[in-house]
């Protein structure tokens, strides 16, 4: 039963999670679950709008000063706020400024939008994880009583275990891959009272294990073409983001492709 068929426009705002990666596209760009929301949004609503604000790398600081003016000021009928994930995994990490930031944005946002929608991001189960999961708990608890106090809808993908399943997450080991934006897409389009295309919890064929030394090699890629870095840009206070713009930076009318 659907509890609200008519949604005319989307705002996402965000960092990488939200911009796409790593759902890859052949022409090298970022499609992503907003992207393939969007395109079943206005599959069935003629005119739909959407605009995605996301960033890779940003913080919770600078999408509330970069991003959440912007998403008020459009008055949508629907925004997503996913952020503070980046937040939590720098080694130091003030949790308090943290979450009042997140409620800073959810309190300007509210009253801007017809309906907010926070997240419970996934997380790819693995020594990361266990490493960071009191902070991630901790800011997802904050969510939850963001949620409860401005009538937001959140949506649970750290509680599905198919979404820390290591097979719907990229090389990278930070980024969801196509199949894993796809169940995101659902999850939120479940939560938006939208009648269900498929079951996005349904677990995954089990995995063949590799090989020992297939997981070596993958480990020492891992750790030079992307740990490396990673740790790299966070000791000299670099984001994968400096200068990047957002890749729907107005709400426009939405080009039905192949985001399904």
């Amino acid at each position: 039963m659907e509890i609200n068929a008519t949604y005319n426009s989307l705002v996402a705002v965000g960092d990488s999670f939200t911009e796409g990666m790593s759902d890859l596209r052949p022409d090298g760009s970022y499609r992503g679950w907003a992207d393939v929301l969007a395109g079943r949004l206005a599959a069935r609503t003629p005119g739909f709008r959407y605009a995605n604000l996301a960033v890779r790398g940003k913080l919770i600081g600078q999408i509330v000063e970069e991003q959440v003016p912007l998403a008020a000021r459009m008055e949508a009928d629907v925004v997503t706020l996913v952020g503070g994930l980046n937040d939590t995994l720098r080694p130091k990490v003030d949790m308090g400024r943290v979450k009042g930031l997140l409620t800073e944005a959810v309190e300007r946002l509210t009253p801007a939008c017809g309906q907010l929608v926070l997240m419970r991001s996934p997380g790819r189960n693995g020594p990361v994880l266990d490493r960071f999961r009191p902070r991630m708990e901790e800011l997802f608890d904050h969510i939850d009583g963001l949620a409860a106090r401005h009538g937001a809808l959140v949506v649970d993908l750290y509680g599905a275990p198919v979404l820390a399943d290591p097979q719907v997450w990229d090389v990278d080991r930070l980024h969801l891959t196509a199949e894993g934006h796809r169940r995101v897409a659902e999850a939120v389009w479940q939560t938006l009272g939208l009648d269900p295309g498929h079951d996005w919890r349904e677990p995954l064929p089990a995995a063949v294990r590799p090989g020992w030394v297939t997981r070596r090699v993958a480990d020492a890629r891992f750790a030079r073409e992307h740990l490396g870095p990673w740790i790299g840009r966070r000791l000299t206070g670099r984001s994968s983001g400096d200068g990047r713009p957002p890749k729907r930076p107005e709400l426009l009318p939405y080009e039905t492709r192949s985001e399904v």
